[in-house]
């Protein structure tokens, strides 16, 4: 959620929940500057009332329920009635133009710049700004449900409350953070569900080649982890987590480690293992840890045996030189 939504939407509903002040004698809102400044938002909602333009009139009607100085109940009132419709009524043309969701608020803050509509609004955007979290909500789901593949919009829309906040109590004058409805979550966990499954259907095929030729086993178990772990990303938004992946990728690295060339396989089980972080897992990279220690003090020991060999018949050589050197050096009398 960007700062300038955020900055807008608690504004806007701070206006839409807020109480009427009462007047102090130190209310600044007494000034002729204050009143002014209201007279000048009240002139600029008539202003666009006249014009027809639904986007003006949202805009300028929270403007003036966003004026703390604001005092005519009356239409407080009427301008708290009508922002909510106005702004279903330029979602419903958002939506029926098919965009339903962008980043940007519907309306925007630029420095000390007046507040401005966003060029081109999503639906989306213009409830948000309305406070009408169960309709926003609506488009967010047909949103996800268009970009059903697409995680990252996925994690936006799994975390659509925040910046969100319940409408004031007036009698304790507390905003609570607002909680979308569990049906919320549960409509987009059907989405995360089916991605899960279609990743973890895609692996069996990749494992398949698990215990193929060396060269088919290394691009399976490239291919299959990876798809293990996309499972992953989306079944950690399940009640069960991630769990069920884990458990696949010690089976897969288990299946691996009954190849025939250790050296190889025992790599690539190592891939597996890491990932499936299970107790049983860990013991296994413990235990390939220590056999990579143990292949490491023999070969070492090899190479050291190999040198000395080496070693020991370049002395054997070179004593067989001097030999064969003074002999002839005697037979030619030197």
């Amino acid at each position: 959620m960007t700062r300038f939504r955020m900055f807008w939407s608690a504004l806007l509903i701070f206006a839409l929940t807020a109480s009427p002040q009462a007047v102090r004698a130190d209310d600044e809102c007494i000034l002729d500057s204050a009143q002014a400044e209201v007279k000048m938002k009240l002139a600029a909602a008539s202003k666009a009332e006249k014009s027809g333009k639904p986007a003006d009139i949202f805009l300028a009607y929270s403007a003036v329920l966003a004026d703390g100085c604001m005092r005519d109940k009356s239409i407080e009132a009427k301008y708290r009635a009508a922002l909510p419709r106005l702004g279903r009524d330029l979602a419903k043309v958002a939506e029926s133009k098919g965009h339903l969701y962008s980043k940007a608020p519907a309306i925007e803050i630029i420095g000390d710049k007046p507040p401005r509509v966003t060029e081109n609004p999503s639906a989306f955007a213009w409830l948000e700004a309305a406070g009408d979290y169960n309709e926003a909500n609506r488009v967010m789901l047909k949103a996800a449900h268009a970009k059903s593949d697409n995680l990252e919009f996925f994690r936006t829309a799994w975390n659509v409350d925040d910046g969100r906040y319940e409408q004031l109590n007036r009698t304790t004058g507390e905003r609570k953070p607002y909680a979308s409805p569990p049906a919320y979550r549960q409509a987009l966990q059907k989405v995360a569900s089916a991605n899960a499954d279609r990743f973890m259907k895609a692996e069996e095929k990749d494992a398949a080649g698990l215990t193929g030729s060396t060269m088919a086993a290394g691009s399976a178990a490239a291919s299959s982890l990876d798809k293990l772990k996309k499972a992953s990303d989306w079944m950690r938004f399940l009640p069960g987590g991630d769990k069920p992946a884990r458990v696949r990728a010690e089976q897969r690295g288990d299946t691996i480690m009954t190849r025939s060339d250790p050296t190889f396989s025992q790599g690539l089980a190592r891939g597996y293992y890491e990932f499936a972080d299970s107790p049983k897992a860990k013991e296994k990279l413990a235990q390939l840890d220590k056999k990579s220690e143990e292949s490491a003090r023999a070969m070492e020991k090899s190479a050291e045996k190999v040198k000395g060999s080496i070693t020991e018949k370049s002395a054997a050589d070179q004593k067989k030189f001097n030999k064969g050197k003074a002999n002839l050096e005697k037979e030619l009398g030197f």
